[in-house]
């Protein structure tokens, strides 16, 4: 049980720690949900340990007054603790990101040689790995794009954080197709945005590695780290929620760029093919 600390009255600390006891369940859906992103190397109890530090912070700060339920302010609260607990962890293993710079070297050495996106079969045989090594190390790759995507979209509310109180059959599809399609906008992005988002992100080099690699200043590479997000918002938003698009000249060259990327990222898989990659 997290302890709740700090000069208060014995009735508040009652409070407090009779809100965490009512409200552990909210702990064990935001792990469950968060493991589900992160590679399984990445410790479960650890995970819980942040969860209900933030939990117990969840019901320090809480103020009733303010009108928000406590289960929509502490999952909020929840997963920004298990967020900040993996950043500061180190949560991709030194062999994952090796294995993950490996692949994608070879990756972009075929894609040029090729003309097209290598199959994984093609990257195995050039990278002298197994098919299904490769497959895994891509998936720790998306899963790392999720996680950090998610870390970084700003504006969300208490009532998008909160967890259903049960997961409907509709709901589950939903957030499927969502997850899909986010791998799909990654996918999609043009070649150098991409090695930015995965150079960045996942394997976590530092910007003026990445600037020397692609031939650009450090700066230059911050812009293509911000375009390349928004990008992938948009590209998932053309897809689930088309009103949210930002509105375009139609004849500018930036809405002829936008609309060939939805076509890409609406073109990679069709209905099933998103439900089964987003299960795998």
């Amino acid at each position: 049980m997290a302890t709740i600390s700090g000069d208060i009255t014995p009735e508040q600390r009652q409070r407090e720690e009779d809100l965490v006891r009512r409200h552990l369940a909210l702990v064990g859906y935001a792990v469950a949900e968060m493991a589900t992103k992160v590679p399984r190397h990445v410790s479960r109890a650890d995970l819980t340990s942040a969860g209900m530090e933030g939990l117990a912070q969840a019901a320090r700060g809480f103020d009733p007054e303010r009108g928000i339920a406590f289960d929509r302010y502490a999952a909020t609260r929840i997963r920004g603790a298990l967020l900040d607990e993996l950043r500061r962890r180190d949560w991709a293993s030194r062999s994952v990101r090796s294995r993950a710079r490996k692949v994608g070297a070879v990756t972009d050495e075929l894609t040029a040689k090729l003309g097209r996106m290598p199959t994984d079969d093609e990257v195995a045989e050039a990278a002298s790995m197994d098919p299904v090594a490769v497959s895994a190390v891509q998936s720790d790759v998306y899963r790392a794009v999720v996680l950090n995507y998610e870390s970084l979209v700003t504006g969300v509310d208490a009532d998008a954080a909160m967890p259903a109180a049960l997961e409907t059959p509709d709901g589950v599809l939903i957030d499927r197709e969502r997850k899909a399609y986010l791998l799909d906008s990654v996918a999609s992005l043009p070649e150098r945005l991409r090695r930015v988002v995965i150079g960045y992100f996942f394997e976590e080099r530092a910007m003026q590695d990445l600037a020397d690699e692609l031939g650009v200043t450090e700066s230059r590479i911050s812009q293509m780290r911000a375009e390349a997000l928004g990008l992938l918002r948009d590209g998932m938003n053309s897809q689930l929620d088309p009103e949210l698009l930002p509105v375009e000249k139609p004849t500018g060259r930036v809405a002829r760029r936008k609309a060939s990327y939805y076509a890409a990222v609406a073109d990679r898989s069709d209905y099933r093919t998103r439900l089964s990659a987003a299960t795998a």
